[in-house]
């Protein structure tokens, strides 16, 4: 076992903590993470989706049984989102131009949610109109096909901002979105699982540990504006990434 591995496991555990807490799974962490270290890019997209769809299970389970997940409402942003993603996944644009204002975007919803954490509302279920969430989740859909993520990061922010979610059911919410676009982008190229390093059995373990304990504290240990307050680390953090790394 390489020092590489070993420290991934340690990075990728301490990110499953913050974005599970936050009801997302870590995708942009675990990328920026193996960047750091160089990893091949060629084995980065298929080791965050694997690791990304563990953890959003566990996040989603977590959630759904403090009450957070209601499949019906978030059943149409999915509908949309699962065929975009496929779309998006295929497309090929300048990285220098949607990166950076994808990245800009996530800033100024991190600003935002970090500013008015202390305000956090009241808790409620999803109650998006079934046609704007249909839209909405196909438009998601694209960006996390374009971005190898699960489109956490931008539908939590859209949930609270519309007044569509309060906030543990848009944490809940976005792990659901989360795993199902994970599986559908695995999916699409499952031939790259052959090329998963031998040390992902132990990244496994890590993010499954810290999607356990991050997952806990989201739906049931830390008040309201502190999961705001993840949210906002965590905005910031896929902010930066898509600014500054590949």
């Amino acid at each position: 076992m390489t020092g590489d591995a070993l420290l991934l496991a340690l990075l990728f555990a301490a990110a499953a903590i913050l974005y599970g807490s936050a009801g997302h799974a870590g995708a942009s962490a675990y990328l920026a993470a193996m960047a750091l270290v160089g990893t091949a890019p060629g084995v980065m997209k298929p080791t965050a989706l694997v690791l990304n769809i563990l953890v959003a299970g566990i996040v989603t389970v977590r959630f759904g049984r403090a009450g957070f997940v209601r499949p019906r409402a978030i059943l149409p942003f999915i509908v949309g989102s699962v065929p975009a993603a496929f779309v998006g996944g295929a497309l090929t644009l300048p990285a220098n131009l949607y990166r950076p204002l994808i990245g800009a975007v996530l800033l100024v919803a991190a600003a935002r949610f970090g500013w008015t954490a202390g305000r956090a509302g009241p808790d409620f279920p999803p109650k998006a109109p079934v046609p704007a969430a249909v839209g909405s989740g196909a438009g998601i859909g694209l960006l996390a096909g374009l971005t190898g993520t699960g489109g956490g990061i931008f539908l939590t922010p859209l949930l609270l901002a519309a007044g569509w979610a309060g906030t543990r059911f848009a944490a809940g919410s976005s792990a659901a979105f989360i795993l199902a676009n994970s599986i559908s982008g695995l999916a699409g190229n499952l031939a790259s699982v052959g090329s998963l390093p031998p040390a992902t059995p132990l990244w496994l373990g890590a993010v499954a540990f810290g999607g356990v304990i991050g997952s806990e504290l989201g739906a049931r240990r830390l008040p309201g504006p502190w999961v705001r307050r993840a949210l906002a680390v965590v905005l910031l953090l896929a902010g930066l990434k898509l600014i500054f790394l590949p």
